[in-house]
């Protein structure tokens, strides 16, 4: 029996499943911003400011930043898992993967909520 020690989810179908919300999520807000980009050329600070004073857009903003988190760990881990076999090594790896990703996370949810 195999055991998932560090790994994001329960399993690895979870996370094959979670890798693909979070790339769906991804590409939803991309297309949001870019579609809202296009349709005004003309964008001044204010606009943008007001856009995202928007407690919808914050909130999916938020998801977004989430995502990408989570996106980006399971990636990490995978990569990390594959390809470094030293266990002291890909535990440092991984330790700084996701310290950075908490950072960015947490940095990524003052700016967005001005916290």
């Amino acid at each position: 029996m195999v055991t998932t020690i560090t790994s994001f989810g329960r399993s690895g179908l979870y996370d094959w499943m979670m890798q693909r919300i979070t790339a769906v999520v991804l590409l939803s807000y991309t297309l949001f911003i870019v579609g809202y980009l296009m349709l005004n050329p003309e964008l001044t600070f204010a606009q943008w400011q007001a856009f995202f004073a928007q407690t919808w857009v914050r909130i999916y903003s938020l998801l977004a930043l989430l995502s990408i988190g989570a996106h980006a760990w399971i990636g990490m881990w995978q990569v990390s898992t594959d390809y470094i076999k030293p266990t002291g090594i890909r535990f440092l790896f991984q330790a700084v993967c996701g310290t950075l990703m908490f950072v960015y996370v947490v940095w990524g949810i003052q700016v967005l909520w001005g916290l």
